[in-house]
């Protein structure tokens, strides 16, 4: 067995005792994001009985587990990851990667045409442990997700995403404003204090 370094030893330390984690096994969720989305939707109450909305880079399916929670018989989930991911009831999951546009074009003809109310994307890219290339890689995914967002989204409809600050966050936060009506930066509480994840939330699409 390899000899566990002093990194992983503290990550592992860390998520064992995070009582976020504590609080997704206690409730059932797949993963401590879910309470990110539900500190979120608690403010700004995004998900609604009737609310239609695609979940992007789904998998292990904690924000999919949340939204499932909240909508009535009139909303649909559309999920999408290139995991597999276990199903959850109520919810339309589509395994394949979002950067292939064949993979794309499956989540448009599940659509059948109907408009989102909102877009949700925790996605994230395999890190590398590079990071330059871990930056680049997760704003093409970004923008990946804000161009479906702009297709598929209502007039009025509204855009969640994580992205990572750095290079590129400022040009993408930009871009938002240039299509929505407001745009929020947001921390949730789960999100840990030494990552530099944070959560654009893009209102009122144009």
């Amino acid at each position: 067995m390899p000899k566990r370094t002093k990194s992983s030893g503290a990550w592992l330390n860390e998520h064992v005792h995070d009582p976020y984690v504590k609080l997704a096994q206690k409730h059932g969720y797949r993963a401590r994001a879910a309470f990110k989305l539900l500190e979120i939707n608690e403010k700004y109450k995004l998900i609604q009985k009737d609310t239609l909305l695609a979940d992007l880079g789904s998998a292990p399916g904690s924000w999919s587990q949340v939204a499932a929670q909240m909508i009535g018989d009139k909303g649909r989930i559309f999920a999408l990851d290139i995991l597999p991911m276990e199903p959850i009831e109520g919810v339309e999951f589509i395994q394949g990667d979002f950067r292939e546009e064949t993979v794309l074009q499956q989540l448009v003809e599940t659509l059948q045409g109907q408009k989102l109310d909102l877009v949700i994307s925790d996605i994230a890219p395999n890190m590398t442990g590079n990071s330059v290339t871990d930056q680049a890689r997760s704003f093409y995914l970004c923008e990946l997700a804000y161009e479906f967002a702009i297709e598929h989204l209502k007039p009025g409809g509204h855009f969640l995403i994580k992205v990572f600050q750095g290079a590129g966050y400022q040009e993408y936060v930009s871009l938002l404003r240039a299509s929505f009506g407001q745009v929020l930066i947001r921390k949730p509480k789960a999100s840990r204090d030494r990552s530099n994840e944070i959560y654009l939330l893009a209102k009122d699409l144009h």
